[in-house]
């Protein structure tokens, strides 16, 4: 190519596409540089590209570098690191797994094979991303065993047939089990392990690690994990010696536009987090059409990763496309890849090789030239870079041996690769369930593979002898990589919990103190770290609220966790409060970001599984930020089996009084009591708090049980009284009688209230026996939901025979008293109603709540407003009364 060629084609593929006036003036440039980087090497060169910026920029020179750089592989091929495997044994397998995965969503879809149509499943995700995934399986991703603890990698959720398919061949799972995808209930009662639809932990819990099924999930999951990773290490409490864990994530390239997807691209460059690889299969399209389709969406990636940090490698044309790129002398191949988008490329992997000939390569003549001598059938093989092991490991070990700075791999696959005409490329690609018996044998012979035609047309499962070569290499492969993967284990280590009087003696025997349970809990949030055997386990987390909630004293005791340390005098630092960041702090201060301080949570709770270390994270913040703005990530923290608290602070619609609508909650524990593992509590006192977090930490830390608990907390100061002994377990199980009229005879009634309504339901009861001639006893509820629980469970109990009376706590309390019942809380009326199917038989029972938008003003007025004041309590029960 000549120097004004070159610059002309320079020209060409820039972003702007501005028009060179001095071709040969560019040429001499270019020749300029060329031979400094001879002379002196890259790092002189890019050090003049930094000066040459800030001088154009002093000159007043608007310029920025583009962050998108040609449409071809960021791996040059005489840079490509050699591929340590066998090449044809690999794609032999490779055909297996595809094979094996297309063929169990397709017979979970036929009746005759003992599936039905309504099942559904995916077969096309997996068929674009199984390259991606056997190179990893077969180089890179390292299991957990008793000498490492491995890799973790989150799996794009759409292909985990293929991750089944693999497991099938390992011998984890049998022809039965993925016979019996997506049919965990029927699957069982024929001896055979349902499969999930998508990875769930809580479903499956020896095999998924990580839930991704909802989209936007685990990417942040991935970097916060990531990031955790290095929170244990810098603490001393997991080991940093190479070599490096990582955390791989495969992701969608239509799910990088969920807003979770690319939250925390910038924290993982800005703490440096080269032990995270995103790879995005780049089939560009999503479950309609194309991602972008009058765009290129690795264009848009590209500049998105390298604008936030990342280091980005693109994997985008495969070997066969070597022979082009080298005989394209002229640059048309580049030219032309710079002039089409997705939407055409996407038409293009649709289309058979005629098509291609004659639609791509005959736009020009230099392109035309370049495929001369191939053959349609050559020319439909031309395949993408994500589905090139060669190309993939490549990229893989730049990505792994990158210090300083994440990794993301783009890699341009084809939606359906390898389904043809049935499915490939095609817009109805994410639908597609099944093939007709001649795409079947069609699919066999493009990937030879070694079955009979009706064993292709019956969707046999195909499986190689367990003493044949093919098997004999997978193993080999995983063995030197340390064994089978995913693999979810849970066997930490147990961590005691110091006795309750020991860190809550000032709860239990409050005695009358003020204080509020937000107050309450960060105290004894502090005697925990104390302890020295617990203490370095407890995480506090807080999303830029932990001066709100009274926790600054903790900055100087635990200190606030940083990568790099404190590289500055904060402006505080003579105050014995002072902002203070460490490599070894405790806090993770995650600023304005409820979903990132939830992923760190999440991180944290899982510890005991992904780690083998057990710690107990407290993420405190404001409730109405919490199950209402990230309650998928918790979802996804309940499927993962998270164990740790959540605390709600500043709880309730009437105790935030100023703040107003946005910030006043009265939903959280409605949405919370509808996650099956999670425990949610309403404490009104110190020493209820203090028991819930105590029962909490031994049921999770000692007994291991995979639970969390929703623990709202409020900032209003009231007089604590202490808790006797005996009321522990009514705290527990979600009631206790707190005050008993000593009123005999005559007219009674019961008050019930939760939290912040506690107090007014006392004054209610005053105002009940001096005014009224009233008795009445007053119930603090801690958990409706507990409550509701165990009813339910009762009530299962008496349907199906095993009792002769459908018993409940709630009820057993209530049964022996007398009058209506009148219940009250801080938040909407479907929380109290969740008990009153077990209201005792004939007693009448009313309840007051929440319900609404919230308002700014006094707590008094807000609680006059919505009634559930003392006046509101008193008034309902003399009604009830009659």
């Amino acid at each position: 190519m000549t120097d004004l060629s070159l610059a002309r084609h320079i020209a060409s593929v820039l972003a702007d596409g501005g028009e060179d006036l001095d071709p040969a003036e560019t040429a001499e440039w270019c020749q300029a540089l060329d031979a400094l980087i001879a002379a002196h090497g890259e790092a002189r060169a890019r050090f003049l590209f930094d000066a040459l910026l800030a001088h154009a920029r002093r000159r007043g020179v608007n310029w920025l570098p583009s962050m998108v750089t040609p449409y071809v592989n960021s791996i040059p091929l005489e840079a490509q690191s050699p591929f340590p495997g066998d090449l044809a044994m690999e794609q032999r397998l490779a055909a297996l797994m595809r094979w094996n995965a297309l063929a169990m969503v397709m017979r979970a879809n036929r009746v005759e094979t003992g599936g039905s149509a309504e099942l559904g499943g995916h077969i096309a995700s997996y068929a674009s991303a199984a390259d991606l995934f056997e190179v990893g399986f077969n180089h890179f991703f390292r299991a957990r065993n008793e000498g490492q603890l491995g890799d973790l990698v989150f799996f794009q959720p759409h292909s985990a047939p293929g991750v089944y398919a693999r497991a099938f061949l390992e011998g984890r799972l049998t022809a039965d089990d993925l016979g019996s995808y997506r049919q965990e209930l029927t699957g069982p009662s024929r001896g055979a392990r349902g499969l999930t639809s998508y990875p769930h932990p809580q479903l499956m819990p020896d095999f998924w690690q990580f839930p991704t099924g909802s989209m936007g999930i685990g990417p942040i999951n991935a970097i916060y994990q990531a990031r955790f990773m290095r929170y244990l290490a810098h603490r001393g409490l997991l080991p940093g010696t190479p070599p490096q864990r990582r955390v791989w994530g495969f992701f969608g390239d239509g799910e990088m536009d969920e807003p979770e997807s690319i939250a925390a691209l910038s924290l993982a460059a800005r703490e440096k987090l080269d032990n995270c690889t995103f790879v995005i299969n780049c089939n560009l399209q999503r479950l309609d059409g194309p991602v972008r389709g009058n765009g290129r969406v690795i264009d848009e990636l590209e500049s998105l990763f390298a604008g936030a940090g990342w280091h980005v490698v693109k994997c985008l044309w495969s070997s066969d496309w070597d022979v082009l790129f080298a005989r394209d002398r002229g640059h048309a191949l580049m030219r032309a890849f710079a002039n089409t988008v997705d939407g055409q490329f996407q038409t293009l992997s649709a289309k058979d090789g005629a098509f291609n000939r004659e639609v791509f390569f005959g736009q020009n003549d230099d392109l035309k030239a370049l495929v001369a001598d191939l053959r349609d059938e050559d020319i439909d093989r031309l395949r993408r870079g994500g589905h090139d092991a060669v190309k993939i490991h490549a990229a893989f070990a730049a990505a792994a041996a990158h210090r300083g700075r994440p990794t993301v791999v783009l890699a341009k696959t084809m939606k359906g690769y390898g389904m043809g005409g049935t499915a490939q490329g095609r817009m109805t690609t994410h639908s597609a369930k099944k093939l007709d018996d001649a795409a079947l044998l069609a699919f066999r012979d493009r990937f030879a593979l070694p079955m009979s035609d009706d064993e292709t047309r019956s969707l046999a499962f195909c499986k190689p002898a367990d003493d044949g070569a093919e098997l004999k290499y997978l193993r080999s492969r995983r063995e030197a990589l340390g064994g089978h993967l995913p693999v979810r284990r849970s066997d930490s280590d147990r961590v005691a919990v110091p006795a309750l009087e020991s860190t809550s003696a000032f709860a239990l025997d409050a005695a009358g103190k003020e204080m509020s349970t937000t107050m309450a809990f960060v105290r004894l949030l502090g005697n925990l770290l104390k302890d020295p055997a617990l203490g370095p386990r407890v995480v506090p987390i807080v999303a830029d609220e932990a001066r709100t909630f009274g926790m600054q004293g903790l900055f100087r005791q635990v200190g606030i966790y940083a990568p790099f340390g404190q590289l500055y005098q904060p402006e505080d630092s003579g105050s014995i409060v002072s902002y203070r960041e460490d490599t070894t702090g405790q806090i993770l201060e995650e600023g304005i970001t409820e979903a990132g301080a939830l992923s760190s949570w999440t991180a944290a709770a899982t510890s005991y599984s992904t780690h083998g270390l057990a710690m107990m994270p407290f993420y405190i913040y404001y409730s109405m930020f919490g199950f209402q703005r990230v309650g998928d990530l918790i979802w996804a923290a309940a499927d993962q089996r998270a164990r740790g608290f959540l605390i709600g602070a500043t709880a309730g619609r009437t105790t935030l009084s100023g703040e107003g609508l946005q910030h006043q909650d009265g939903t959280s524990h409605l949405v919370a009591g509808t996650v099956p593992n999670c425990k949610a509590y309403d404490p009104a006192t110190a020493g209820e708090l203090a028991v819930i977090v105590d029962r909490g930490m031994r049921e999770m830390l000692e007994e291991q049980r995979d639970v969390f608990y929703y623990v709202t907390a409020m900032n209003e100061n009231v007089a604590m009284p202490s808790l006797p002994a005996e009321a522990h377990e009514g705290v527990l199980r979600g009631m206790h009688r707190c005050r008993t009229s000593a009123r005999e005879g005559g007219k009674r009634v019961q008050l019930l209230a939760a939290g912040a309504m506690l107090g007014e339901a006392l004054k209610a009861a005053d105002v009940l026996e001096a005014s009224h001639g009233v008795a009445a006893d007053v119930w603090s509820v801690t958990s409706f939901s507990e409550l509701a629980r165990a009813g339910i469970a009762a009530e299962t109990a008496w349907r199906h025979g095993r009792a002769t009376v459908a018993r409940s706590w709630f009820h057993d309390q209530l049964q022996p008293t007398r009058g209506p019942i009148v219940i009250a809380s801080d938040y909407v009326r479907a929380v109290a109603e969740q008990v009153r199917a077990f209201v005792p038989v004939g007693r009448r029972c009313v309840t007051l709540g929440t319900d609404g938008f919230g308002r700014s003003d006094t707590r008094a007025a807000l609680r006059r407003h919505f009634e559930v004041d003392a006046e509101a309590i008193a008034q309902a029960a003399l009604r009830a009364i009659g």
